[in-house]
């Protein structure tokens, strides 16, 4: 097991509009902010489009439609993101991943993020599984 301990650090309320892809403006709002750390703690609003990859897969799945949000959690830092998305459509059927750039905002996304004071959260290509996995650092290490 990898860890580091953090403290609550600043919560950011974010609203995303209309036609705005919630990966790229999560990634880039991490990179432009400095963020070292951080949870999404609630989210709520829309989707006209969820580009999802389910485990296993290599691929994503694109959904469209009138899209609820039921979820969205993970964690986020300007050295990667690890977001999982669950969405309902018109028929209450449940679609959920990984979320994939390409998740375009319907009407709004309600995102509250908090930041995890003390800890930087990398990304190391993990042997065992293949991809970027989460590398959790006290914050004064490099």
């Amino acid at each position: 097991m990898k860890r580091a301990d953090g403290r609550p650090g600043k919560a950011h309320v974010l609203r995303l509009e209309p036609g705005e892809d919630v990966r790229a403006v999560l990634s880039s709002w991490c990179t432009d902010n400095g963020i070292e750390a951080a949870a999404v703690i609630s989210a709520v609003g829309s989707l006209s489009t969820a580009h999802i990859r389910y485990g296993g897969r290599a691929d994503g799945i694109v959904t469209s439609g009138d899209l609820e949000v039921c979820g969205l959690s993970g964690t986020l830092s300007r050295h990667g993101l690890h977001l999982h998305l669950a969405v309902a459509d018109r028929d209450g059927a449940m679609h959920g991943g990984h979320l994939l750039t390409g998740s375009l905002v319907r009407t709004t996304l309600e995102i509250v993020v908090l930041e995890v004071d003390g800890v930087r959260m990398t990304r190391s290509k993990d042997a065992a599984t293949g991809y970027d996995e989460l590398d959790p650092r006290p914050l004064e290490e490099r």
